[in-house]
């Protein structure tokens, strides 16, 4: 099953970086969406992978992660 994990970031710097991670890890650039307005990434995430998807998340030190 395919999930949606939604993380907020003080500033669009993170956000950027959070996708250039996700990338080079391979999640596929359409699984990913940047809302650019109010700072979020939203990743469209397969069960077998979350626990990954979510450490990268945390590891930019997300201020709400859902």
């Amino acid at each position: 099953m395919t999930a949606a994990v939604v993380a907020t970031y003080k500033d669009f710097k993170t956000v950027r970086n959070v996708e250039d991670d996700l990338l080079s890890t391979g999640i596929p650039n359409e699984k990913i969406k940047i809302d650019r307005d109010h700072r979020k990434i939203r990743v469209m995430v397969p069960d077998a992978t979350r626990s990954e998807i979510m450490e990268i998340l945390n590891r930019h030190e997300p201020a709400e992660i859902h």
